[in-house]
């Protein structure tokens, strides 16, 4: 008989949502550990402290430590260049990529008084929105789905953004003010997709998983992840791509901001017959085109 295999998982109900789901969904048995990571105790500004690899090293410690043998991630946490020994063997089907509007005060984004207050942690919504609205002011927003609703009910700042995959899959669908197209905000980098991460020598896990994984929402999120690797993209640079499998071809969408919104450099290209190796391909290269492009007129690190 063979043992159990150990799905690994941070604590927010998120995380432990998506843990489920990949339980659920395997035929084998399975336990769920709970560990946590850097991101979950850090109060102040990811960037400041490595940025979203957070998020995921304790995981990616255990696995390698052949603690737990599958790590659940949001891939969007997920680090585009990883540890030699691992792969993530499988990406399940996204979810709805685009932004959540939340807010009490105003019924749509275009809605916001001038000089409202915005909560979010992320610089690119925050740069996204500066482009659009210059009169807007920001607050730092961190904490799970609850925590930051919560801060905005009491009024904490007059409105917030949230993925709404994380809504949809909390069964908070309902709370979701509006919906932004992703023309209007451009979503970061592999948002609302789950991946499997596991050790490339295991050969049992890689098998076990291998049926959840969504080879169109694979193929999307591998262009998009090489974009971000080309941009050497991390919490302080604010990035946004989104793939889409339309019509037999792959269509891309890239972008950079600057953090005040004054400038973007944007790429847009279809790719037909795709394969995972050709969508790597355009990301990279796409992301290296508007690196040279940009220059000096993007700060990217600090």
């Amino acid at each position: 008989m063979q043992r159990k295999l150990i799905i690994g998982t941070r604590g927010s109900p998120l995380a432990l949502y998506q843990a489920n789901l990949v339980q659920s969904l395997l035929s084998c048995e399975t336990e769920i550990k709970v560990l946590k990571t850097s991101g979950d105790t850090i109060k102040g500004d990811l960037k400041e402290f490595g940025g979203k690899g957070l998020f995921t090293k304790e995981l990616e410690d255990a696995l390698m430590q052949g603690r737990i043998d599958l790590a659940v991630h949001s891939m969007k946490d997920v680090p585009t260049i990883g540890q030699d020994s691992l792969m993530v063997g499988a990406i399940l089907e996204r979810e709805d990529p685009r932004d959540a509007f939340m807010s009490y005060k105003a019924a749509k984004l275009t809605d916001l008084p001038e000089g409202a207050i915005v909560g979010s942690a992320s610089i690119r919504r925050r740069a996204q929105l500066s482009a659009m609205r210059p009169d807007i002011k920001f607050k730092l927003l961190r904490g799970n789905v609850g925590t930051r609703l919560e801060k905005l009910k009491n009024e904490d700042c007059d409105a917030t953004f949230l993925a709404c995959a994380g809504l949809k899959r909390l069964g908070l669908e309902a709370l979701i003010t509006e919906a932004i197209d992703a023309h209007i905000m451009l979503p970061a980098p592999a948002q609302g997709a789950i991946g499997i991460e596991i050790r490339k020598e295991d050969a049992r896990a890689a098998k076990v998983i291998a049926p959840l994984n969504h080879d169109e929402t694979h193929l999307a999120i591998t262009a998009e992840r090489a974009f971000l690797r080309a941009l050497d993209g991390s919490c302080r640079t604010p990035i946004a791509a989104l793939a889409e499998v339309m019509d037999g071809g792959l269509n891309f969408r890239g972008e950079v901001i600057a953090k005040d919104g004054s400038i973007c450099f944007a790429r847009t290209e279809r790719l037909e017959a795709p394969s995972k190796e050709k969508a790597f391909a355009m990301g990279l290269r796409l992301g290296e085109d508007i690196r040279k492009e940009a220059g000096e007129r993007i700060k990217w690190d600090e």
